[in-house]
């Protein structure tokens, strides 16, 4: 009726009888701690959110590298490449952005001007 499998209703009912509600309870995740608390996250998310030349760096781009030395100057934690990562995407919900890569020299107006002039008379020619 409740789409689970009949014997995890029997494990929870056997946990019932033996230790009542509280043995129904979520338990901790097992392994180890988070080296950043919640009350960090969020100082790394404040720093994070001023953008990196706030912080010293040109481009105003962020790297794991990047990250990974705000995080430690905010909190005083080391974390590995693979730690920022888990970080900037699991407990800031961030998501990878690539920057769109663009001619310096791109003159928007000229584009428009050889799509509205040059385009057409060239598929004519077809």
């Amino acid at each position: 009726m409740v789409g689970v499998h009949a014997e995890s209703v029997r494990r929870w009912r056997r946990a019932w009888e033996n230790g009542g509600a509280q043995a129904l309870r979520r338990r901790p995740a097992p392994g180890r701690r988070p080296k950043l608390d919640d009350a960090q996250v969020e100082q790394v998310r404040a720093a994070l959110e001023r953008g990196a030349q706030a912080h010293g760096v040109e481009a105003d781009l962020w790297t794991l590298e990047r990250v990974g030395l705000v995080v430690e100057r905010v909190t005083g934690a080391s974390l590995s490449r693979a730690s920022v990562w888990r970080l900037l995407t699991g407990r800031l919900g961030w998501s990878l952005q690539r920057p769109e890569r663009r001619a310096v020299e791109r003159d928007e107006s000229e584009i428009a001007r050889w799509i509205a002039h040059e385009w057409p008379r060239i598929k004519k020619g077809r």
